[in-house]
């Protein structure tokens, strides 16, 4: 058996993917791409097309072909587990099996078919060598990171030293400076100073803040000053206080009376939509964090469902660091999870215990972020019955209006958190006209878009609506829907049951967050 490529196409023709694995030219390559199409027809369930010099061996994926072009003496027995087996790989690196994932997951994939086929034969792998077989470490690759991050600390270092001379410096000429003038000259020049300042209509304190820092009088002195009175001096036990001009609140309620929508400064860390979470206060803290990717089709059904999960490890102290960490699971049996790799392994699959290869070393301490990673898992599933929210849109026109109904339905697996549901609306000078509703509502003007908010879906709100009126428009204006919420239970059901010491004494305390939260969930 000889393969000469491996390629996945789109019906017209299109190559997504495409790893030649024979000396051919490029034209060659893409003609026989090209030839395929054509040779297959419709209504055909044949898995491969002969031509006079090659084998076409093909499968549907969706709307694509996987396609593996052999010559006609290879077996045709092998040129379909060869197939088979490429076949089991293009989900396991593709979110989607579309040309947009496909087109995502492309230089993977190449990766991968490479593993597979070496020099137009097949290898005897399985999909599980493969990806490790990808996920080889390089020591190269992490002396070559060590040298750059020791550069970059030492090129920080030098400037570091570089803006103390340069503070040092300054600091000698203003000392040279007022040296060398006496005290009659310098009260002189105090006086000269003070008078310039006062005719640019800067206060004497300005041109005395020479005498203290140079630096200081070059920033201060580029701003008018009043002497404090009783009149304008700030209320004891306050300190300033920076706030709007009378003339920009006039301007900011006359927006409101109009109809917008004002959001008020805040904090760049409050106005995330993911709060950070606070520091660990206890000895150990282990993070359990799962994110969820799913594209949901609006006229039902699954398009994408993603979840990646992680279990983070802190510690605020070396002495506490000599631990293993015992986890038990019982959630979804599609749950693939995958150790760090200086965890033993053996042990985990044993025992259900996290612990480094070596028990004399200890876990890294005051790690920053988010902690130490120890184990993470992925779950990707076609059944819509794992999803945890779902949701129905019904545009109907009649007349000059048209009715949107939304309904929301929630799984009995979740409880769910300050539930966010985005509704893109089309041009509207004023807000829509809301009939129906069980939580909050809040319509952004500016991009257009109504926002529906529940803020907790457990048993006595499994499901519920909203209805809004709007002018006539057309029904794709009102998607993708976007969704955001948060859960404390995740599909894995991982849990930490406990810490043990593997220098004996008590276990130590620790902390366990649990937290379930959306990255991408829409409705398109």
């Amino acid at each position: 058996m000889v393969v000469l490529a491996a390629s996945i196409i789109s019906k017209s023709g299109k190559a997504l993917v495409s790893r030649q694995f024979m000396e051919m030219s490029r034209i060659r390559v893409e003609t026989l791409l090209a030839a395929f199409p054509k040779l297959i027809g419709t209504g055909k369930q044949h898995t491969y097309v002969e031509t006079e010099d090659v084998r076409y061996v093909y499968q549907p994926i969706e709307a694509l072909y996987l396609l593996v072009v052999t010559n006609k003496q290879s077996n045709i027995l092998e040129d379909l587990d060869t197939l088979r087996m490429l076949s089991k790989l293009v989900p396991e690196y593709a979110y989607s099996l579309d040309e947009e994932g496909i087109s995502s997951a492309a230089f993977e994939l190449i990766f991968a078919f490479d593993e597979v086929i070496s020099i137009g034969h097949k290898e005897s792998v399985t999909v599980a060598m493969v990806k490790q077989y990808c996920e080889m470490e390089s020591q190269e690759e992490k002396l070559h990171k060590l040298v750059v991050a020791s550069k970059i600390n030492e090129t920080k270092d030098l400037m570091k030293r570089k803006a103390n001379e340069i503070d040092k410096s300054k600091i000698e000429k203003n000392k040279s400076y007022m040296s060398s003038m006496g005290p009659g000259r310098l009260e002189s020049g105090f006086s000269e100073m003070s008078i310039s300042s006062s005719n640019s209509n800067y206060g004497p304190s300005s041109a005395l803040s020479l005498s203290t820092d140079f630096d200081s009088y070059s920033t201060k002195s580029k701003a008018p000053a009043r002497p404090a009175t009783a009149a304008n001096a700030p209320p004891k036990g306050l300190g300033m206080k920076l706030g709007k001009s009378q003339r920009t609140n006039q301007f900011l309620e006359s927006l409101k009376a109009e109809g917008e929508v004002i959001v008020e400064d805040v904090p760049p860390a409050l106005s995330k939509s993911k709060a950070a979470a606070p520091p660990p206060t206890d000895p150990i803290t282990l993070s359990v964090e799962e994110k969820l990717n799913v594209t949901l089709k609006r006229d039902g059904g699954l398009s994408n469902f993603d979840v990646q999960g992680t279990l983070a490890l802190q510690i605020l102290e070396e002495k506490d660091a000599y631990i293993q960490v015992q986890v038990e699971s019982a959630g979804h049996p599609s749950v693939v999870f995958k150790t760090h790799p200086n965890i033993n392994r053996d042990q985990y699959s044993n025992e259900n215990i996290l612990g480094l290869k070596d028990p004399n070393r200890p876990f890294p301490c005051n790690q920053g972020g988010d902690g130490v990673g120890l184990l993470k898992w992925r779950m990707q599933s076609t059944d819509e019955s794992v999803v945890p929210l779902t949701i129905n849109c019904w545009p109907s026109v009649s007349g000059s209006d048209t009715y949107v109904s939304i309904e929301y339905e929630a799984s009995s697996m979740f409880d769910l958190q300050n539930v966010v549901i985005s509704v893109p609306l089309p041009a509207l000078r004023e807000a829509p006209n809301v009939t129906q509703i069980e939580g909050e509502w809040r319509y952004d003007s500016r991009n257009s878009i109504l926002e529906w908010s529940i803020v907790l879906i457990d048993n006595s709100n499994r499901s519920g609506a909203l209805e809004f009126v709007v002018p006539a428009s057309d029904s794709s204006a009102f998607f993708p829907i976007s969704v955001r919420f948060t859960a404390t239970n995740t599909f894995s059901d991982l849990k930490v049951v406990n810490i043990l010491p593997l220098k004996g004494g008590a276990p130590p305390k620790f902390a366990q967050r649990i937290q379930l939260h959306t990255e991408n969930y829409q409705v398109v």
